[in-house]
């Protein structure tokens, strides 16, 4: 077989259209692996880069995924034989590198990591880049001290991708969880997957004006950013940790060193893009086995490729609701 079935973006009269074509196998870049994908998700940064956000890709016609799971059909290194089940997430897959919203990907070595024997190719992509974000956050905040009987943590953006499974997460772990969204529709939603209160956007928004809010969060996973981020971490706890992934509420805010220097607050950077592959892997390995979530088959809905365009339509529009696990035929 010299050719696959690929959702393709292409520039046509300044205007970015997505079709699904097939593509020749030639067409893809040097990798050491070619990989037959069976599984991907659909993420904002894949929506950006199908409608032409040169920040995300810088040439086109491209095939979007940053996010793809499938078995090893070629090989041209010791560490995986054909056969093999595999992850790829992050890296430049589907940036500038063609993406997994198609069935094939061809790929360097170092960006893929084995199937870990608790998760499924299509459990694994339930969870995706937005669940190893949030496992990642969910991580970082324990390690800087975070404990079940602390107190609140706030999860900002929760009936996003990354969102909603830190939610998901930290209940199965058994912390207080506090879901922050501006979608009324998803607070049921957000209640089944553990959340214990729903806080509406519109309060986080609010005391930009102001140095320190009151103390409210025993920790907080963020995934919008702007001013809300900063509200947030004005409103820690003493020693509270707040741990940022996410920028759509905006890449910049107005801080004050208070927090910081009255009460030692800690804001903790958090990117699964470019981390170490060691690091990666063993993150997949914990939500796999200790912290599989129960609540994985209510995190995403499964879609066709030919569904795709639909649904990054609507996440632009901020109506999707629920992730979107895109099923590669």
């Amino acid at each position: 077989m010299s050719t696959f079935k690929a959702l393709q973006v292409i520039e046509q009269d300044g205007r970015f259209v997505q079709q699904i074509v097939q593509r020749d196998l030639a067409e893809l870049p040097a990798g050491d692996l070619l990989i037959r994908v069976h599984y991907s998700s659909l993420n904002y940064k894949d929506a950006l880069s199908a409608s032409g956000n040169r920040g995300v890709t810088r040439h086109y016609p491209h095939t979007p995924g940053i996010d793809a799971a499938g078995v090893v059909e070629q090989s041209s290194v010791a560490e995986f034989t054909a056969g093999d089940e595999v992850i790829v997430t992050g890296h430049d897959l589907g940036m500038n590198t063609s993406g997994g919203m198609a069935q094939y990907i061809r790929v360097p070595a170092a960006w893929v990591i084995k199937r870990p024997s608790g998760l499924s190719l299509r459990e694994a992509m339930l969870l995706g880049t937005a669940g190893l974000t949030a496992g990642l956050c969910v991580e970082k905040l324990e390690q800087a001290g975070l404990t079940c009987d602390a107190g609140p943590v706030l999860v900002t953006g929760a009936s996003g991708g990354v969102g909603s499974v830190a939610v998901a997460l930290l209940a199965q772990l058994g912390y207080q969880v506090v879901a922050s969204t501006g979608k009324t529709s998803q607070h049921d939603w957000l209640l089944s997957l553990g959340a214990q209160r729903i806080l509406a956007r519109s309060e986080l928004e609010q005391g930009c004006e102001k140095a320190l809010l009151k103390e409210q969060w025993a920790a907080a996973v963020d995934t919008v950013g702007g001013d809300i981020l900063f509200n947030v971490v004005k409103a820690l706890r003493y020693g509270a940790s707040a741990a940022c992934c996410g920028l759509t509420a905006g890449s910049q805010f107005q801080a004050s060193v208070l927090p910081f220097i009255l009460r030692g607050v800690n804001l903790l950077g958090v990117d699964s893009v470019e981390l170490p592959l060691v690091v990666k892997a063993s993150m997949w390995d914990k939500l796999s086995l200790q912290w599989k979530l129960t609540q994985l088959p209510q995190l995403a809905e499964e879609i066709g490729l030919d569904e795709v365009p639909q649904a990054i339509e609507l996440l632009l529009a901020g109506q999707l609701q629920r992730r979107r696990l895109v099923r590669i035929d």
